[in-house]
């Protein structure tokens, strides 16, 4: 059980081993350095075009992470088809359904600006060929037609009349008939004085006129109506052939999209139908027109909305920082008019599932959950495999008033989702739809192991980072020092951290350190300012607590010797700075049944993992001296002054050895703190944060000039990475850290004053044992003596 060497208190690195030889510089990327398994997940998610093979991928909160996976599917998006374009047109025939149109990438712009430029041209031709001679000419000839014909029904009309003595008048009501002789028309009082035969054939002649008059009126408004389908065709005819060409050229440059030609056919259908809309000088009110808002320019209906364009060649890679259900699906936008909410085809707007298609769209699983109706919608979209436009109103039926209905879009992206395991877990257990939408996982590790070569990678990644974020190069000893810092963040010798935003958090800072110092490079006493600053700006609580320790409020002794106490160790964790402080335990022993009482569990102040570790000290009690006799032991345990739960199994071997020393009334001594799990044999485990456990109980020993140790398994040598101060404490022999294997070594090491000279570990260990032993021996006798006497009294009693 030796002291562990200084050596084996640090890894340090030898800058001299970070070069790589000339011309073999490693590809380090920062993000995917040491993330195999995720670079396969993501190489599948690219290569394995199948519905539901979407990705999600596991790893802590950082923007690194994004960059990375957006990096490594644009590598393969470039090499993939730039997708198709979509367009939103006016539906002449239902303008509540507008039609979607896809296109050739890049032929979207070309169709809006055409289609623009030909409705410009319209709006000069129309109005060119409505007002030439040759088109009066016709328009004259027409309404000379209906003239004449008008005139010549009245003409024949009126000679009628006269042959039979009646005259046609014109009236403020219109036409009527009057009796008249050559001509001139009867008075009423002479009309009376003639014969009876006479006035009777002629109102039996006005009444025949009559019918003939209103058989005229009515072929007058047949004529009129022909005469306005006459001018219509006229109209048609010479605006078809204003137009005709024009849209016949540019059906010529898409004869390879049926819907385009079949919309552009439609478009002159429409320009001819409402050719008024074309004249500057006409009062075409919109709302007369099919599709047509009031509160909208017209001509907007011949507008092409250019919906998803590609600007660059290959898939797109989409990051949508926003996951709302509008920014996910798009959205229709409005225009407030004269106090109303108008829209048309042209507010259609995309969202990133539309700006997606073809390639791949990144989220952030936390904010979509947190947005309404964005995680249902999302999964809507991979399920149907179509994009379609609603709003939470209408999803839910909330509104019932007429709105706009595009038609969907076909969805051929995949969605890569970042969350962490938490996350992950609950929607696989909580969400039927997710497994079998998202069964692709990558998982990124927070750590890489650690070699010659992997040490050169990882300072290869470094440089990069400095590079990128154009801070100062790193010196050899500052690059050491940074590998140094990652072990320590790892948490182990052999393996390096990869949580790159706190390396480049470190970086930045100790970049701004050397600015401050005026050097050109950053070197070790940079980093070490670095790291050292930030504890600083996150230790106040730790330094309170250290000041409650110094001046006697937590009661810590560290010189003396007690039995039944002993120091354990502890890790207080804030956010992202942890760090360690001792607390004592106690330990009461006397006459029981076996029991353990763990006060911090029995005073709801314990965790389910501080629980198992007590049991376990009952049961290594129990086989240990309780194999052939009842243990007659009643035991309490507590960590004293804590006011907070207390979780974890780490302190377990401490516990034990409070008991330990209780049971066989042998000090403990209290310059030694205990960090250490047990199993049910005594076998001393590894446990966590065993840095910053010694030094929180060394920086106690050195506020009060004493010297001390600290007893951690020796499974955990591996992962000690101590600061500067420490090891040189052990150097100078004031500290020492001390592996154990079992908890007779640990009880040894903990009583070690009380070795007889010449005494071995093990024959000291015996004694412990044998007092222990004998302490038992006297519960169990005393137990069955009050057993006894209990029986005693009882039939003495007994009637």
């Amino acid at each position: 059980m030796p002291r562990i060497d200084v050596q084996q208190l640090r890894w340090q690195c030898d800058p001299a081993a970070l070069q790589a030889a000339p011309g073999e510089e490693p590809d380090a990327s920062a993000p995917l350095l040491g993330q195999d398994r995720a670079l396969e997940s993501i190489r599948l998610l690219s290569d394995l075009d199948k519905p539901g093979f979407n990705l999600f991928v596991l790893a802590a909160p950082d923007a690194d992470h994004v960059a990375a996976v957006r990096e490594q599917l644009a590598l393969h998006a470039r090499s993939m088809e730039t997708p198709d374009d979509w367009c939103y047109v006016n539906n002449f025939d239902d303008p509540a359904r507008p039609l979607c149109l896809r296109v050739p990438a890049g032929q979207a712009m070309h169709l809006r600006d055409d289609v623009a430029r030909l409705i410009d041209e319209l709006r000069a031709a129309i109005p060119a060929v409505l007002e030439s001679d040759e088109y009066r000419a016709r328009i004259a000839q027409v309404e000379g037609d209906f003239g004449e014909q008008q005139e010549r029904a009245f003409t024949e009309l009126v000679r009628e009349a006269r042959s039979h003595g009646v005259a046609l008048l014109r009236t403020a009501g219109g036409f009527s008939f009057a009796p008249a002789r050559n001509g001139d028309v009867i008075p009423a009082h002479e009309f009376e004085q003639l014969p009876v035969e006479e006035r009777d054939r002629t109102a039996a002649q006005i009444r025949l006129l009559q019918d003939k008059l209103e058989q005229m009126l009515r072929r007058i408004v047949l004529w009129r109506r022909e005469r306005r389908e006459a001018v219509r065709r006229l109209n048609q005819e010479v605006i078809r052939l204003a137009v005709g060409h024009l849209v016949d050229d540019l059906i010529r440059q898409f004869v390879l999209l049926p819907a385009v030609v079949n919309w552009l056919e439609s478009l002159q259908h429409d320009v001819i139908s409402n050719a008024p809309l074309f004249q500057p000088e006409a009062e075409v009110s919109p709302g007369t027109l099919p599709g047509m808002s009031e509160a909208l320019p017209p001509l907007r209906r011949y507008v092409v909305n250019v919906f998803v364009a590609s600007d660059q060649r290959g898939a797109p890679v989409v990051v949508e920082e926003n996951p709302t259900l509008q920014n996910l699906i798009g959205r229709i936008e409005h225009i407030a008019r004269f106090g109303a909410l108008v829209t048309d085809f042209g507010l259609i707007r995309a969202g990133a599932l539309h700006r997606a298609a073809g390639g791949y769209l990144l989220l952030d699983a936390r904010r979509v959950l947190m947005q309404p109706f964005a995680w249902d919608a999302l999964k809507r979209v991979l399920m149907s495999r179509e994009i379609r436009i609603e709003s939470p109103a209408q999803l839910y039926g909330l509104v019932s008033t007429a709105s706009l209905e595009p038609r969907p879009i076909p969805f051929e992206a995949k969605v890569a989702l970042f969350g962490d395991w938490r996350l992950f877990s609950m929607l696989q257990a909580l969400d039927p739809d997710f497994a079998q939408l998202f069964k692709i996982a990558a998982d990124f590790g927070e750590d890489m192991q650690r070699s010659l070569k992997d040490d050169v990678r990882y300072a290869s990644m470094v440089r990069n980072l400095n590079q990128a974020m154009k801070l100062r190069a790193l010196a050899p000893d500052g690059m050491g020092r940074v590998l140094e810092w990652s072990a320590r963040q790892a948490g182990d010798t052999e393996r390096l951290s990869l949580r790159i935003g706190r390396l480049k958090d470190l970086l930045i800072e100790a970049d701004q350190i050397a600015g401050q110092r005026a050097h050109t490079l950053i070197g070790r006493e940079e980093v070490d300012l670095a790291e050292q600053a930030k504890v600083r700006r996150s230790d106040r609580l730790r330094a309170r607590m250290l000041d409650r320790i110094l001046d006697g409020t937590l009661m810590i002794d560290t010189e003396g010797r007690a039995a039944g106490q002993v120091n354990g160790l502890a890790v207080f964790n804030l956010a992202d700075y942890a760090f360690g402080l001792p607390t004592r335990i106690t330990a009461t022993t006397r006459v029981g049944e076996g029991a353990v009482l763990d006060i911090q569990r029995e005073s709801q102040l314990g965790g389910a993992i501080h629980t198992k570790g007590v049991l376990i000290l009952s049961a290594y009690l129990a086989s240990r001296w309780a194999g052939r006799h009842p243990l007659a032991l009643s035991a309490t345990l507590v960590f004293e002054q804590t006011y907070g739960e207390v979780e974890g199994d780490s302190a377990s071997l401490a516990e034990l050895c409070a008991l330990l020393s209780s049971l066989a009334s042998w000090p403990i001594e209290q310059r030694i703190a205990v960090t250490g799990s047990v199993n049910q044999h005594g076998a001393v485990q590894a446990i966590g944060g065993v840095n910053e456990k010694i030094e929180g109980f060394f920086d106690v020993l050195r506020a009060r000039g004493h010297e001390g140790a600290v007893l951690i398994p020796k499974a955990n040598v591996r992962h000690l990475m101590l600061r500067d101060d420490v090891i040189a404490a052990v150097r100078a022999g004031r500290f020492s850290v001390i592996a154990v294997e079992t908890v007779e070594q640990a009880m040894a090491w903990l009583t070690a004053s009380s070795v007889d000279e010449g005494e071995t570990f093990g024959e000291h260990w015996r004694r412990i044992e044998e007092r222990v032993a004998a302490r038992l021996r006297a519960f169990g006798q005393a137990r069955s003596q009050l057993a006894s006497t209990t029986l005693r009294e009882q039939r003495h009693r007994k009637p």
